[in-house]
C-alpha cells in the first residue's frame, strides 16, 4: 500500500525547508535560552516565582497572537509569508539580551521573541499539513521535530564549549559567558529566515469556499474542542522546562553538566521523533499520545522523589522519549481532524491553549517550589508531583471523555 512505500526521502520540498528553518533556528535559541534560567537566578538574582512569571507571561501573553496568525493565514489562503515574518521577528529580538540588566529587560525581549513565534507557529504548522497526504503526516510533523530538535542539539553543544572554555566547573553562570553565547547565536537566526524565505513554496487551500472561523472553536469537531480542554488540563501541570533545569542544579549539577544533560535529552528526542511520528501513522495517534502522557507522569514522580544527580540526569535523558512521542503526533491529530481550510485558526487554539496555560503553570509551579512573601511553599518536588496528578487525569479524560470519531460542530464555520 501507498501508506508503506513512502520514506523521509519522499517528503515533499516544503517539509525539508520548514525543518531546516527549525534546524537553525533552533541552533539559535538552545545556546541562550537554556542558559538564560541559570542567567536569571545566577547573575540578575531572581527568585522562583520570578522565574515562573518570566516564562510563563512571556509565553501566554504572546499566545492569542498564535490564534490571530493562524486565522489569518486561513482567512488569506497564505502561510508562506506568515511564517518568515514571525521567524524575522525573533531573530531581530535575540540581539538585545546582550544588553539587558534587569528583570524586565529580559521579560521584553523574551517576549519579543515569544511574538514572532506566535505570528509563525501555526501558518508554518499548517503549512506542513497543507504539504503532505494524511497517511504520511506523522512522518512529516516526525521529520520536523527531529530537526527542531537536532537543532538543539547542536545549540547546546556550542553552549557546551562555549561554558567549557569560559567557566569549566562552575556551579553557576557569569554574564559574560552568556553574552558570548548571545553573539554566536545571532548567525543561524538570520539564516533561518533566509532560508524559509527563499525556499519554501506557498500552498493553495482548498475546500470549499466559506469565511475562516471567527477566531472561536464552536465552528470546530467535538473531538477537537475536547482535546483542548483535556490538553489545557494537562500543561497546567507542565510548568516551563527552566524548572527542570534549575531542579538539577539545585541537585548539585553544574552548569557543563547541565548542558550535558540537555543534549542528550535532545540526542533521544531527535532520534525517536521521525521513528514514533511515523508508528503514528500506522498505530493511531490517540494511543501515541496517551501512553506519551502516561510516560510523562512516570517521570515528574521521578523527578519530584529524585535524591541523588544522576537520576535527574537519567529522568531527563528519558524525558526526550515523552517529547518525541508526543510533540509531533499531537499536531499531526490536530490535522486529522479538522478541515484543511480551517488548519491555520486550528493550530493557533491548539498553541494558544498550551500557551495560555503557561502563565498559570509556571506560577505555580514557582509558588509550589519557593512560595512566596512569608510563605515558603513545599519544596523543590511538589511542582513535579502536581504534573504527575494533572497528567494521569488528562489521561483519563482523553481516553473516555474525546470522541473517537467526528462529532458535528455546535454551530456552522461560517
Amino acid at each position: 500500500m501507498a501508506a508503506t512505500k513512502k520514506t523521509v526521502r519522499d517528503l515533499p520540498r516544503n517539509v525539508w525547508i520548514v525543518t531546516l528553518t527549525s534546524f537553525l533556528t533552533d541552533i539559535s535559541s538552545e545556546m541562550i535560552f537554556n542558559l538564560l534560567p541559570l542567567f536569571l537566578a545566577n547573575v540578575l538574582g531572581i527568585r522562583m516565582a520570578g522565574i515562573g512569571l518570566i516564562e510563563g507571561m512571556a509565553e501566554s501573553t504572546a499566545s492569542l497572537l498564535k490564534v490571530i496568525s493562524g486565522w489569518f493565514s486561513d482567512k488569506v489562503g497564505k502561510r508562506k509569508r506568515l511564517a518568515v515574518m514571525g521567524y524575522g521577528i525573533s531573530a531581530v529580538a535575540k540581539p538585545f539580551l546582550l544588553i539587558v540588566t534587569s528583570w524586565w529587560g529580559v521579560f521584553s525581549v523574551r517576549f519579543a521573541e515569544r511574538v514572532g513565534k506566535g505570528v509563525r507557529t501555526a501558518p508554518r504548522d499548517a503549512l506542513i499539513a497543507d504539504s503532505i497526504d494524511k497517511d504520511h503526516r506523522g512522518l512529516a510533523f516526525g521529520l520536523h521535530r527531529a530537526g527542531d530538535t537536532a537543532g538543539a542539539v547542536l545549540g547546546l553543544v556550542l553552549a557546551f564549549g562555549i561554558v567549557w572554555a569560559s567557566q569549566a566547573g562552575a556551579l553557576s553562570l557569569s554574564r559574560e559567558t552568556f553574552q558570548r553565547a548571545v553573539w554566536l547565536s545571532i548567525i543561524p537566526a538570520f539564516l533561518a529566515v533566509a532560508v524559509l524565505a527563499l525556499g519554501a513554496r506557498e500552498t493553495a487551500v482548498t475546500g470549499p469556499k466559506r469565511e475562516a472561523p471567527r477566531l472561536t472553536w464552536r465552528g470546530f469537531d467535538q473531538r477537537f474542542r475536547r482535546f483542548l480542554l483535556v490538553l489545557v488540563l494537562f500543561t497546567l501541570g507542565n510548568s516551563a522546562d527552566a524548572f527542570l533545569i534549575l531542579r538539577a542544579q539545585e541537585r548539585g549539577l553544574s552548569v557543563l553538566g547541565i548542558l550535558g544533560m540537555l543534549i542528550s535529552f535532545n540526542l533521544v528526542y531527535t532520534v525517536l521523533s521521525g521513528p514514533l511520528g511515523s508508528l503514528s501513522d500506522r498505530i493511531g495517534r490517540r494511543k501515541l499520545i496517551i501512553g506519551g502522557w502516561l510516560f510523562y507522569a512516570l517521570l515528574y514522580l521521578g523527578f519530584g522523589l529524585a535524591t541523588a544527580v544522576w537520576q535527574i540526569i537519567l529522568f531527563y535523558i528519558l524525558y526526550g522519549v515523552y517529547y518525541g512521542a508526543v510533540e509531533g503526533t499531537a499536531r499531526a491529530y490536530v490535522a486529522d481532524i479538522v478541515p484543511q481550510e480551517q488548519r491555520g485558526t486550528a493550530y493557533g487554539l491548539y498553541h494558544a491553549a498550551v500557551g495560555l496555560a503557561a502563565l498559570p503553570a509556571s506560577l505555580i509551579a514557582g509558588l509550589l517550589w519557593q512560595g512566596v512573601g512569608s510563605w515558603t511553599g513545599f519544596g523543590p518536588g511538589a511542582p513535579f508531583f502536581f504534573g504527575a496528578s494533572l497528567a494521569i487525569t488528562a489521561v483519563l479524560l482523553f481516553a473516555f471523555w474525546v470522541p473517537k470519531t467526528a462529532v458535528a460542530p455546535l454551530t456552522p464555520a461560517s
